[in-house]
């Protein structure tokens, strides 16, 4: 059970309307998302500084970092979540998505850009910042506003890392399990 209750519907309408917009039809909403509309204004700023909508990086490269971000943080439940609805979406195989969780940010399954991407993450988990040979890397494939969203989805899924974790969400039923390491 999580922490928290879920709030029940009837949800009142701007969470309705948010949640009809964010999830899939006839998906049931997140327990993550049902839990955070305990509070309203924290739920109405959660989507509102969600980056959920198309940025400056592909759906892919956004992926890597969201994925990456969360497997390092041991948040199995967004992980879980974001490997259902898009790992073939983006055309992650069984080895990459193994490879967010367990493998090197220089595993041969990702492109130079997305070792660049995981570096980046790598460095903002482990030491709070990007280390310059990894800024490097960044900028040899990315723009500013690449790099910023970058960042910034780093540590939004930071915070829903910490939120999931601190809640003990109960892992969603479609969603993906950590593989194990090999």
């Amino acid at each position: 059970m999580p922490r928290i209750a879920l709030a029940l519907e009837p949800y009142p309408p701007q969470i309705a309307a948010a949640l009809d917009r964010i999830m899939p039809a006839g998906v049931a909403p997140l327990v993550l998302f049902r839990t955070m509309a305990r509070n309203p204004r924290v739920f109405e700023r959660m989507f509102a500084g969600g980056l959920l909508d198309k940025g400056a990086l592909s759906l892919r490269q956004r992926e890597v970092v969201i994925d990456r971000t969360t497997a390092r943080l041991g948040a199995e439940y967004e992980w879980g979540v974001h490997i259902a609805f898009f790992a073939e979406k983006v055309g992650f195989g069984a080895e990459e998505v193994a490879a967010t969780v367990h493998g090197p940010a220089e595993a041969a399954c990702w492109s130079a850009d997305e070792q660049a991407l995981l570096a980046a993450v790598d460095d903002l988990v482990e030491r709070r910042t990007i280390g310059d040979a990894t800024w490097s890397r960044l900028t040899t494939h990315f723009d500013e506003a690449q790099i910023l969203e970058a960042i910034a989805l780093a540590g939004y899924y930071h915070t829903i890392s910490f939120l999931c974790r601190a809640l003990d969400l109960p892992l969603e039923a479609y969603g993906a399990r950590f593989p194990s390491a090999s």
